[in-house]
This record gives C-alpha cells, structure tokens and sequence, in this order.
C-alpha cells in the first residue's frame, strides 16, 4: 500500500485529515504514531472544526516542517520553509480551488446540528479524496 492510500485508510479508520497525514508521514521523519495523533488532534474541520485551512493542508505543513524546517531561529530558514509551504497550498488550491475547509465541504460544521447534517449527508467522504490528493503533493515534495 503507498502512502497516499495509507493515509486514507487511516481517514476510514476514524482519524482526522491532519492525523491521517501525519501519521503515514511522521514516523519517517522522526515522530512515533502516537505523537503524530496527538499533535495533529485538533486540527481536524480545519482546526477545532472551525471550517478555517484543511486537516489535511495543515498535516502536509507539518511534514514539509518536520522534513525541511531548520529547527532554528535562523531567517533564511523561516524563508526557506515558508516557501515550501506556500508551495503546497498553491497546488493544493489548484488541484481543489480552495484549502478551508468551510469550502471544500460546502456545509457548516461549527454547530452541532451543521455537523450532524454534514455526516447525515455523507459529506465528509470527501476528505478521504482531499488527503489522497495532499499525500500525493508531499509525495512529490518530498
């Protein structure tokens, strides 16, 4: 199984979109699963089901940092992976025309009866194609 499929597995065995990311990419790089979940917990419906920058964006982020950040204070560095990220959200948003999530899922999850009519419209297997498509971006970036 490839990583962009590893990760939806993990979509479709409950995790967020930024845990699904995080912990296919993670272990790799450093990180055990159970940091990689616990890191990424809330930044699932675009943080704390905000609907603000996608789970799966924001797990991709957090693997360029893991990968390419200079673990410093050092302001080339901040440029250097700033540039990365900006990066992966350009081709995100042209592979998908947006990263919030509020957009890509097209329905109000921020209450709980916007979040009920989400799952009850089975909105959310979407996300499963919005973190094959991150993973796949990371693939390449990577």
């Amino acid at each position: 199984m490839n990583n962009p499929d590893k990760a939806v597995a993990y979509f479709e065995k409950g995790m967020n979109c930024a845990q699904s990311i995080l912990s296919v990419y993670g272990p790799p790089l450093g990180l055990n699963e159970e940091t990689c979940v616990r890191i990424a917990s809330a930044f699932g419906g675009g943080i704390g089901h905000t609907q603000e920058i996608c789970g799966a964006v924001t797990g991709a982020i957090m693997v360029l940092g893991l990968k390419h950040g200079e673990g410093t204070a050092d302001r080339d560095g901040r440029d250097r992976i700033n540039a990365l990220a900006q990066d992966f959200i350009a081709r995100f948003r042209r592979r998908n025309s947006a990263i919030l999530c509020r957009d890509l899922l097209g329905a109000d999850i921020t209450t709980g009866s916007g979040l009920l009519d989400a799952r009850a419209r089975g909105l959310f297997t979407a996300c499963g194609g919005y973190i094959r498509i991150a993973a796949e971006l990371l693939e390449t970036m990577l």
